[in-house]
């Protein structure tokens, strides 16, 4: 074990705020509600008994439903808020990337604030002036830099706060879910970043609600709901009891497999599906070159007569790119009926040309050609896959090379 101090402690954590009860809606009424002297209001408690510790090099993910109290745990790490009772005590320094603006003077132009928020980072403006190329280079708003910041589209300034933010040599980054702002082409970017920080071992506190995200760069994470932790753990099984929550039931297996409610019509339901481990005992299933195929299995369980039913499968990579969708319908196969009170098993065998990286499997069950859809649940379960062979690109194909000299 250890004896290394922990890059953030947090310990029986308690956060509450006021919300009054009266709502001026004019000048008139709050007078009017002055001279009454009631200015009565509600406890709302946010965080209740909070306590977990990030190791140093860890990459952290915390995630819960919108208003679970996320980003006032964030707040209070970042030291923007004070707790009403409990310890934070975070070892080293720290750059948080919480709201989008702070720091941000929308009068002044985007060349001014770069400039302006690196001395708020504690650099000199000599220090600014090497790295702005970069800055901006990183953006990708060159064209924009003498022009007014309330000018930017709200894209346009999480990318530039984003770009500063990661220059800060910093023990300690902490970044909410604002990139989820930016365009699709930027955030593929900042993930590219986040895979350099874990391979430098640097500390990331990572709040998101993107599943594929928190797989691919957490290491462990805590899940919230309703102001207090429900589950800390290794992030694949924060991620199931999250997409748990999500669908009002209880994620229960011990291969990651999950049995959730229906979402569609309800005449017939998926149970359950997981990518089968390639090894007995592995708590989530890994695939190397040594297997060929990546094996699924999907039940499904029949409330009425299902005729023709349609078993379907999307496969996610951690940018939530679709990287594979097919069906029976597609394959040309037809299944038998599908009988009341019945439970079938789908075997997918598909073959393993995937990258290295984490995936995700989103099943679904139609019936009537495709337009009844049964049920259907995004980010059901998970799978990675590990290669010696190097590919940047979705897929990686055994190659043979061969050269011949004149």
């Amino acid at each position: 074990m250890s004896d290394e101090q922990p890059a953030v402690i947090v310990k029986d954590l308690y956060k509450t705020f006021k919300l009054p009860h009266e709502q001026h809606s004019g000048i008139k009424q709050l007078i009017v509600n002055f001279t009454k002297r009631k200015k009565g209001y509600e406890l709302q408690h946010v965080l209740n008994d909070i306590s977990f510790e990030i190791k140093k090099g860890e990459f952290f993910g915390i995630v819960g439903r919108n208003g679970s109290g996320k980003s006032t745990l964030l707040k209070l790490i970042a030291g923007i808020y004070v707790p009403d009772k409990g310890l934070v005590q975070v070892n080293g320094s720290l750059t948080p990337f919480i709201e989008l603006g702070v720091g941000f003077n929308p009068e002044l132009t985007g060349r001014e604030n770069i400039f302006m928020n690196g001395a708020m980072l504690g650099f000199s403006h000599k220090e600014m002036e090497l790295m702005y190329d970069d800055i901006v280079d990183f953006a990708e708003l060159p064209k924009f830099m003498d022009q007014k910041l309330k000018n930017y589209s709200s894209g346009m300034q999480v990318r530039l706060a984003f770009s500063i933010a990661i220059r800060a040599q910093s023990d300690i980054l902490l970044l909410d879910e604002v990139l989820a702002v930016g365009d699709a082409m930027f955030q593929k970017k900042c993930y590219e970043y986040f895979k350099q920080l874990k391979n430098n071992k640097q500390t990331v506190i990572f709040v998101s609600h993107d599943t594929n995200a928190l797989l691919e760069y957490c290491d462990r994470g805590i899940l919230i709901e309703k102001g207090s932790i429900v589950y800390e753990g290794k992030i694949n099984k924060v991620v199931n009891r999250y997409i748990g929550i999500l669908n009002k039931q209880e994620a229960h297996t011990t291969t990651d497999a999950q049995v959730i409610e229906s979402s569609g019509s309800g005449r017939a339901k998926i149970t359950s599906i997981e990518a089968v481990p390639a090894h007995a005992g592995d708590t989530i299933a890994l695939y190397t070159e040594e297997q060929t195929e990546v094996l699924i299995k999907m039940k499904v369980e029949a409330n009425e007569d299902i005729k023709q039913p349609i078993y379907g499968l999307t496969i996610y990579d951690a940018s939530g790119q679709r990287i594979f969708a097919g069906n029976n319908l597609w394959a040309r196969r037809e299944f038998p009926t599908l009988k009341k009170g019945k439970s079938v098993e789908i075997n997918w065998q598909i073959p393993n040309v995937f990258a290295t990286g984490t995936f995700s499997l989103s099943p679904g069950l139609a019936a009537s050609g495709g337009s009844e859809v049964l049920d259907g649940i995004e980010n059901a379960a998970i799978f990675k896959v590990s290669k010696r062979q190097l590919s940047s690109a979705y897929t990686n194909l055994n190659f043979r090379m061969d050269i011949k000299n004149d």
